[in-house]
């Protein structure tokens, strides 16, 4: 009897170290699936431009000047950035303009490519346009 009760504590005594040390091993922790819903984050509209050789300073100015009227005219944008490329990594590829316009979901950006304003701001860019860069991306944040 007494072998059966030294052999029971033992086996007591074992299973309470081994899931103790279970409970203290670390785990390394498995990201999180990237699920965005539009709702979660504001819409990004980067717009990248390359001009024409033949486009003169004065004429870039003209659609810095026309994109810039943009959100004064078109109320779904809620903010707008831009500036020329500064990298000293040498990769634009001839892009030298950058435009970001901000949008509180896909509707909102949807209204806003039709949108009269939007359309006579294509009129003024397409002469001076060589190509263009669009990425609509909807802000994460880990």
């Amino acid at each position: 009897m007494r072998k059966q009760l030294y052999f029971l504590l033992a086996a007591l005594l074992w299973c309470g170290v081994t899931t103790s040390a279970m409970s203290q091993r670390k785990t390394t922790p498995q990201p999180k699936p990237l699920l965005i819903k539009e709702n979660e984050g504001l819409l990004r509209h980067v717009v990248l431009f390359k001009f024409k050789d033949s486009a003169t300073p004065t004429q870039v100015k003209q659609v810095e000047r026309a994109f810039s009227a943009l959100p004064s005219k078109i109320t779904t944008i809620v903010d707008y950035e831009w500036g020329t490329n500064m990298s000293p990594e040498n990769l634009a590829q001839g892009f030298t303009h950058c435009f970001l316009v901000t949008f509180k979901n896909a509707a909102d950006r949807d209204a806003y490519l039709p949108h009269p304003a939007h359309k006579e701001f294509g009129s003024i860019l397409g002469p001076y346009l060589d190509k263009v860069l669009v990425i609509d991306f909807i802000g994460a944040k880990n």
